[in-house]
């Protein structure tokens, strides 16, 4: 029944889904990193700040994921001529990928963050102010380790959507789980056990994700 799999051995089947690991994991920072920065600047006092950051939220995530990681290829590598540091065309590819799921997933983080920050107390923003803390010393100390506590559920479902937006990354030639069953797909008969064997892939990556930190979440949940 799964004689077809000889044609894919270990290395490549589940060097598919480590490339998606990797995509999962290099995105989830760029995005975590770039969204808290989005979601400070949409309750920064300064109204450019404000009006950057909303605008790039509400632009960002009503454009198709697809549309933004072909791109990320067609526009910055064949157009603009960005290389990503290196003229590896996988290597640029990988970095490509990288960089527009990242841009596409930070829209989401910050709304998450966001909301966070509003479940933090007012007075306590205003008890910081009146002790002499500066805008960023108030959200780096006070407000963001908070924030980030009530938000851990909602960053945890962004991370799983994440997960399984990598897939679009096969748009552009990047060798992960959903590009390489495109390939057996192509190759075999057996479409629905291949589908089945890639969708059970995707479980055993997410559904511990969901787990673990939905656990944390109930147990760095802020007491109020």
């Amino acid at each position: 029944m799964f004689d077809f799999l000889s044609d894919y051995d270990n290395p490549t089947l589940l060097g598919a889904f480590w490339m998606t690991v990797k995509l999962t994991f290099f995105s989830g920072i760029g995005s975590l990193i770039w969204g808290t920065l989005l979601a400070a600047m949409r309750v920064s006092p300064v109204p450019l700040m404000r009006g950057f950051g909303t605008a790039y939220v509400n632009i960002v995530r009503n454009i198709p994921l697809t549309v933004i990681i072909i791109f990320t290829s067609l526009g910055l590598a064949d157009t603009f001529r960005v290389t990503m540091g290196s003229d590896d065309f996988k290597v640029q590819g990988f970095r490509l990928a990288i960089l527009g799921l990242a841009t596409y997933t930070a829209a989401f983080v910050c709304e998450a963050i966001r909301s966070g920050i509003n479940t933090v107390p007012l007075g306590q923003a205003e008890a910081a102010r009146a002790i002499g803390l500066t805008f960023s010393q108030n959200l780096r100390l006070v407000i963001l380790p908070q924030a980030f506590r009530s938000v851990i559920g909602p960053l945890a479902n962004v991370l799983i959507a994440l997960t399984k937006n990598t897939t679009v990354a096969a748009a552009i030639g990047v060798a992960e789980a959903a590009y390489l069953m495109k390939t057996m797909i192509e190759n075999e008969a057996a479409v629905l056990l291949i589908g089945a064997i890639f969708a059970f892939g995707f479980v055993v990556l997410t559904l511990p994700t969901g787990l673990i930190l939905g656990w944390l979440s109930k147990r760095l949940a802020v007491k109020r």
